[in-house]
């Protein structure tokens, strides 16, 4: 693999006026940087992604463009899609652009750039893909570090193994990004997407560092939608864990059933009392309501599928 690759770095953008100008000055020295350690071609470049913005998100791009057109490219939507097809999108808009590899980061760059480095040596190494794993979740509240921990342990009882502290910052090479695609999915996970190709796998741990201007775009329903998908694209064993709860409550209520029956006819004591009728009507009500939700949320997934309507609609493009 040759040393010089041409490296373009993906950055999903939404809201980020306060830092996307420092964000990419700051990347632009770390380009010089590697470029000048021979590590990457000096036709690198950055493209960012506005994903429908409310705010000067995209008429900062459109100034960092003219300043430095071979450097800084970018792609706008028509509207808010979210991370993950931004994402998407950048991905996909680098790979028609041109480049060896493919590097994505927030905008914020709390994800330590200086790593950057450490995933190009690791792509000169043979890997396809390098996976940034998060040394720790300091910078985070106490329900953010339990629910993430909760959904990568859910994730690795379902089947896919997604590691610990996995996140969207990392490096993927032509090949993946030929292989992206072809996937149509409308709704496609990217974390489980890069895990199940197979292609040869790095990690990188790197630090994060506290946010310096302006809050997360992520909020509890954007995260938990996030989750939903990713389970919802890449396993259908809680399909099968409402089978094995409807066997196990028909066996329960056949027992109840049976012991009731035994104590009418040779202990003479029938049961009464409409609290345990109540709370079993309860218990099972709410369990078919959860079964029903788990399917609804399969049923949705296959819903938005079957319309294959495009991901996101590209409002202008900066190249």
């Amino acid at each position: 693999m040759s040393s010089k690759s041409k490296l373009a770095l993906v950055i999903p953008c939404y809201n980020e006026e306060l830092v996307i100008k420092s964000t990419v000055e700051t990347l632009l020295q770390v380009f010089n940087d590697i470029i000048s350690k021979g590590k990457i071609d000096s036709t690198s470049y950055i493209y960012l992604v506005d994903d429908g913005s409310k705010d000067k998100t995209w008429e900062i791009i459109e100034e960092l463009h003219k300043t430095n057109p071979s450097r800084v490219k970018g792609m706008k939507f028509v509207r808010n899609y979210g991370n993950q097809k931004a994402l998407i999108a950048g991905l996909l808009g680098v790979k028609e652009v041109g480049c060896d590899c493919a590097i994505s980061i927030d905008a914020d760059l709390q994800q330590d750039e200086n790593s950057i480095e450490k995933f190009i040596d690791e792509y000169h190494n043979g890997a396809d893909i390098v996976s940034g794993i998060r040394n720790d979740r300091k910078t985070d509240s106490f329900f953010k570090k339990f629910t993430a921990h909760c959904f990568y342990k859910v994730m690795n009882i379902l089947g896919v193994k997604i590691p610990q502290n996995h996140s969207d910052f990392r490096l993927v090479s032509k090949n993946a990004l030929e292989i992206l695609s072809k996937y149509s999915e409308t709704e496609l996970f990217l974390r489980g997407f890069f895990h199940e190709t197979g292609l040869k796998t790095a990690f990188v741990n790197f630090d994060v560092k506290p946010r310096a201007l302006g809050c997360s775009k992520f909020n509890f329903f954007s995260l938990t939608s996030l989750a939903l998908n990713g389970i919802t694209s890449y396993s259908i064993v809680p399909l099968r864990l409402i089978s094995v709860l409807g066997l196990i409550t028909i066996f329960i209520s056949m027992m109840v059933g049976f012991d009731a029956v035994c104590d009418a006819l040779f202990r003479h004591d029938a049961p009464s009392g409409y609290a345990t009728i109540i709370i079993m009507l309860a218990f099972l009500g709410g369990l078919q309501l959860v079964c029903l939700g788990i399917i609804g949320e399969y049923l949705g997934q296959i819903f938005r599928e079957v319309k294959a309507r495009p991901r996101y609609i590209k409002e202008s493009e900066l190249l």
